[in-house]
């Protein structure tokens, strides 16, 4: 087998493996989201999602997105099998993380009376955010636990964590929306990190770590090469999340909390449904792409078979969730949330570029380069918003679909040509040719929803999505010999 096949593989795999984690963390969370939907209605949903934006805000901002910035250092040492290396990383990581979630619960309680004036027009949610502060603490050892299994590549006790975190969110939470209604939003708000934070302590407790002694003031000076990274990570962050806030904030004044539950669900149903290829790239091509950041030609390659892999993979699955789109709003929620239908599928549109512009995008992390990371974040940003607001004032939710399209290319060729100015990037025409080709498929299903007998819709819908589903597996299967992979995943699984 060569390299080439070997790494296509590995992505794959790695795809796979957390596939199955979005998969059942999807079914489980069908039960939870129609149950809240239920119990709650468009209002309760609305009101999660404007206390968990300024609450990220903070989690960002104090955070200093050090967990990211220790994956990138403890995935070069564990290259190079240095485990005091490791160790000293680890060590410095929780103490920092320590300092991070104190100062992001203090920050929280402070501005407590702003926050809900700021979100939700009065002095309501005052208490609500002053107990949501302890899960900024909760959440920054989370992120750093999380951090040490991924970078040394403790994959499945990932994914384990995952599924098993995901039914503990729903037997948890479910029973306080049940007796409290939208009184228990906050308290299972707080249910579900802590249990999060158990899950990742228990697997995280499994890697060995050598005994590192270290003053505050050597931890101190020995994490700033961390935070340096992070503090633009922070940054970056904090624009993402400043413009959902701002968005969140527009669409509640504009057109209520209504439309904010609306808007919540329908990027809810696509974010969840593409976590897919998205969780495996955070996951398994982070760290491999820091490993071999050095080296320009091997991270080009990286970048196209994670790319490549990601659209072969998406182009089916995203056809299937447009054709579907009624029938899953149904089942997730309810039909008070089928005016989402038309937002949910032009979002959709955007994904593949989002894939690719996650992918190049990555590099600029992996060699640490934060200044032109943070510009281009800048820039972004501002477009984005921009975008997404002046959308939503002429067109609605409707209009925010068109913007994630228009904004996802833009940020693909964007990325496309800082990496090709400064690190001599390229992407073949091969590679052109087959975006083309997957995000045609794409559209022609999201075409299909304007047949106005269902009978024909459906029927064009699956005629289209057989198509691009023997498209992608005989592609996946020129680049892997994909027939090869199954047969000893046979043999291991009946061995």
């Amino acid at each position: 087998m060569s390299e080439s096949q070997s790494s296509y593989r590995q992505i794959f795999k790695a795809t796979s493996l957390f596939g199955g984690v979005q998969l059942i963390s999807i079914l489980i969370g069908i039960i939870r989201v129609k149950i809240v939907a239920v119990l709650l209605g468009t209002t309760g949903v609305g009101i999660i999602g404007l206390l968990n934006s300024p609450i990220q805000v903070i989690a960002t901002i104090t955070g200093f997105g050090i967990a990211f910035s220790a994956v990138r250092d403890i995935s070069k040492a564990h290259s190079q099998s240095d485990q005091t290396g490791i160790s000293k990383i680890i060590t410095i990581l929780r103490r920092w993380s320590w300092f991070a979630g104190f100062l992001g619960a203090f920050v929280t309680i402070s501005f407590a009376p702003l926050l809900s004036k700021w979100t939700f027009g009065n002095n309501e949610y005052t208490w609500a955010f002053v107990w949501l502060s302890v899960t900024l603490i909760l959440q920054a050892i989370t992120k750093s636990q999380s951090a040490i299994l991924q970078g040394t590549r403790r994959l499945k006790d990932m994914a384990k964590a995952g599924v098993i975190g995901s039914a503990l969110g729903l037997f948890t939470s479910v029973p306080l929306y049940f007796w409290f209604g939208i009184k228990g939003i906050v308290p299972a708000m707080i249910v579900t990190v802590v249990t999060s934070l158990i899950l990742s302590w228990y697997y995280s407790k499994r890697i060995l770590v050598e005994k590192i002694d270290l003053t505050i003031k050597e931890t101190f000076k020995s994490g700033l090469g961390m935070v340096k990274l992070g503090i633009f990570m922070t940054l970056a962050g904090f624009i993402a999340s400043l413009s959902a806030y701002v968005l969140n904030a527009f669409i509640s004044n504009r057109g209520g909390v209504d439309q904010v539950g609306l808007y919540n669900a329908g990027w809810s149903i696509v974010g969840q449904y593409t976590g897919i290829i998205f969780t495996a790239m955070a996951t398994d091509y982070f760290p491999r792409l820091s490993a071999i950041q050095i080296n320009d030609d091997k991270v080009n390659e990286l970048v196209i078979q994670q790319g490549l892999t990601a659209l072969l993979i998406m182009t089916p699955l995203l056809s299937l969730l447009i054709i579907t789109m009624p029938l899953v709003i149904r089942i997730l929620y309810t039909p008070a949330f089928l005016p989402i239908v038309m937002f949910a599928n032009l979002t959709v549109l955007g994904m593949q570029f989002k894939a690719i512009s996650w992918a190049m995008g990555y590099v600029f992390l992996a060699k640490g380069d934060g200044k032109l990371f943070l510009t281009m974040e800048v820039i972004s940003g501002i477009v984005i918003l921009a975008l997404n607001l002046l959308f939503y004032y002429f067109f609605g939710l409707n209009g925010l679909g068109i913007s994630f399209v228009l904004t996802y290319l833009f940020g693909m060729l964007f990325a496309y040509f800082v990496l090709k100015s400064k690190y001599h990037f390229k992407l073949p025409i091969d590679f052109f040719s087959k975006l083309i080709i997957n995000y045609g498929l794409v559209v022609l299903s999201f075409l299909t929803v304007f047949i106005s007998i269902s009978i024909y819709r459906y029927l064009a819908g699956f005629i289209i999505l057989l198509l691009a589903s023997l498209y992608s597996l005989r592609k996946l299967n020129d680049l892997m010999d994909l027939r090869s992979y199954f047969t000893n995943m046979l043999k291991k699984l009946k061995s």
